[in-house]
C-alpha cells in the first residue's frame, strides 16, 4: 500500500467521522466507547454492509470491543433513535427495514429544501466560496473515475454540507441535518446503483457552473433534478423487497443474545 493511498484512507476516515456527527441529533450522555460502537455500526449500515433485517448480536459486539454489554446497549439505543436499528423486547436487535414510501417522502422534503439552498447560495455566497465547491467537485470526479462508491458518497455529503453552509441560514441547515442518517443510508444505496456515479458527477458539475454564473433558476432546477433522480433510481431498483424482520421469523431466538 502506498503512502498516498494510506493518506487518502485516513482522510476519508476522518471525513466519515466529521460528517457522521453533522447528521446526528446529538449524542449527549453517551460514553466514548458507546459512540465508537455506534459509529462503526452506523457506517456499516449507511454503506450497506449491514443490510435491512440483519441481526445485531450484542454479545459478539461486547467481545469484539472487549467491553460489557452496557456500552453496546447504549450504542444500539443511539442507532434506534436514528432509525437504523430496531430493538424489540426479548429479541435480537436488527437493522431496520426500508419502505419506499418513507424514501419518497424524505426525498421530496430534501428536494424542496435544496431549492431554497440554491436561491440563498446564489444571493449570499462569495465567488471564493463557490470556487470551494469546485474543489469538492474535483474529488467527486476522481472518485467516479475509479468507481469508489464509498469515497464518492462521503465527498458528496461534504459537497452538500458546504453548499448548505453557504446559504447563511442556520435553521435551514438544521432542517437538512434533521433528515439524519436514514437520508445518508438512502443516498449511499442510490449512488451504488449501476450508472449512478456518472450521472451524479455530471449533475454536480452543472450545479457548480450554475452557481458560478449566478443562475438561480438553473441551479435550483439542477439541484432538485439531482435529488429526484436519486429517488427514481431507488424506485426502479427493486431494493425494497426485504425479508421479514428477525423478530417475526419463527426461527429467531426467543431471547436476545
Amino acid at each position: 500500500m502506498t503512502a498516498e493511498v494510506t493518506a487518502q484512507g485516513s482522510d476519508l476516515a476522518r471525513l466519515r467521522q466529521e460528517l457522521l456527527f453533522s447528521a446526528l441529533r446529538g449524542v449527549e450522555g453517551s460514553s466514548s466507547l458507546a459512540f465508537v460502537i455506534f459509529q462503526e455500526l452506523a457506517v456499516a449500515i449507511v454503506e450497506g454492509r449491514l443490510p435491512p433485517g440483519h441481526e445485531v448480536n450484542s454479545a459478539d459486539l461486547a467481545r469484539r470491543f472487549d467491553t460489557s454489554r452496557t456500552p453496546v446497549r447504549e450504542a444500539l439505543l443511539l442507532l434506534e433513535r436514528e432509525g437504523l436499528v430496531i430493538v424489540p423486547p426479548r429479541r435480537r436487535p436488527y437493522v431496520s427495514p426500508v419502505a419506499l414510501s418513507q424514501v419518497r417522502e424524505i426525498y421530496e422534503i430534501r428536494g424542496s429544501l435544496y431549492t431554497l439552498v440554491c436561491e440563498l447560495v446564489v444571493e449570499r455566497a462569495t465567488d471564493e466560496e463557490i470556487a470551494a465547491l469546485g474543489a469538492w467537485q474535483q474529488m467527486l470526479e476522481r472518485d467516479a473515475a475509479c468507481g469508489d462508491v464509498d469515497a464518492y458518497f462521503w465527498h458528496n455529503v461534504g459537497f452538500r454540507n458546504h453548499e448548505a453552509r453557504l446559504s447563511r441560514n442556520r435553521e435551514l441547515q438544521r432542517r437538512l441535518s434533521s433528515l439524519g442518517l436514514q437520508m445518508h443510508r438512502f443516498r449511499h444505496l442510490s449512488l451504488s446503483l449501476p450508472g449512478r456515479l456518472k450521472h451524479s458527477v455530471a449533475d454536480h458539475e452543472r450545479l457548480v457552473r450554475a452557481y458560478a454564473d449566478r443562475d438561480v433558476a438553473l441551479a435550483s432546477a439542477v439541484s432538485k433534478s439531482l435529488v429526484l433522480r436519486g429517488y427514481r433510481a431507488l424506485e426502479r431498483s427493486g431494493k425494497f423487497s426485504v425479508a421479514p424482520p428477525p423478530s417475526l421469523n419463527p426461527r429467531s431466538p426467543s431471547t436476545r443474545s
